[in-house]
């Protein structure tokens, strides 16, 4: 295995029920993870309680298409 030249640093705080911030380098900027449509149905969320927000797939599904 070759030498590891970047280890990716975040932190993650759960506010509440499906609601999480992430803090991403390298600006330290917030970005908020949270469930809509289909997820918050398979996950028993109303969305009275939380507003749609994407969630953690659709960061990662945007990711893997950049």
């Amino acid at each position: 295995m070759g030498e590891v030249v970047y280890t990716s640093r975040v932190a993650i705080t759960r506010e509440r029920g499906p609601l999480r911030q992430a803090e991403l380098p390298p600006a330290k900027k917030k970005v908020t993870f949270g469930v809509h449509s289909a997820v918050a149905d398979h996950y028993h969320v109303d969305p009275k309680n939380f507003p749609p927000d994407a969630t953690t797939l659709d960061y990662v599904v945007a990711a893997a298409g950049g």
